[in-house]
């Protein structure tokens, strides 16, 4: 028999850590580990205990999915992980990729595929399905955008005037349409209203905080 694959749980919701041990336990290719609150709380788990596979929720308080991504890449073997979001937005895609992450998936996904995804980013390979796949494919052939432009895309998304956000930031009003200007080229839209809608939809930034 081969060796059980070691699965640690990490999401700050009991009912989502709850359900989805209970559901993998029953597996016998599977050993799941204590399930983690949160990114630090795995963290210490994985000081202690040796997983291969993390399933990894990305929003959550404290240290959130992709800081938990980012401390693992500085450790000598860390485990293989997938996201397991409610999100499914390019821009959480895109940075959870970036970060290290071998699969995505989305926590309405059935449990073939989420034992698919761990057989798979167990071995080696990565797992995302198809669309997330092509979504990943688009934004990698978009610009960046810079910390400041994000900056000011979040003034846009409240109604900031260029000459308001001149103010916030310290810098004249032609400057701050200049930014303005540039977010809407790379965002690919035709004004200041869609580039806020955009920019919410794909999860380049979020105003529920």
């Amino acid at each position: 028999m081969p060796p059980k694959i070691r699965v640690l749980i990490v999401d700050d919701h009991p009912v989502v850590r709850a359900g989805l041990t209970s559901m993998l336990s029953t597996k016998p290719q599977l050993h799941i580990l204590p399930a983690a609150a949160g990114g630090a709380e795995a963290l210490s788990i994985l000081e202690r205990e040796a997983a291969d596979v993390l399933l990894l929720d990305l929003r959550m308080p404290g240290v959130n999915g992709i800081e938990v991504l980012h401390k693992l890449n500085t450790r000598a073997s860390p485990p293989r992980t997938i996201i397991l979001s409610s999100y499914e937005m390019d821009e959480d895609i895109y940075r959870a990729i970036q970060a290290g992450a071998r699969g995505y998936l989305i926590k309405d996904t059935t449990q073939e595929e989420i034992l698919e995804a761990i057989a798979a980013v167990n071995s080696g390979s990565l797992h995302l399905p198809h669309h997330i796949a092509q979504r990943i494919s688009e934004r990698i052939g978009r610009q960046e955008l810079t910390k400041r432009e994000t900056e000011i895309l979040e003034m846009l998304a409240k109604g900031l005037t260029n000459k308001e956000i001149g103010r916030v930031f310290g810098i004249s009003e032609n400057t701050a349409r200049n930014h303005v200007n540039s977010i809407i080229q790379k965002l690919e839209v035709s004004d200041r209203t869609e580039a806020a809608t955009t920019a919410i939809w794909r999860g380049i930034i979020q105003l529920d905080h």
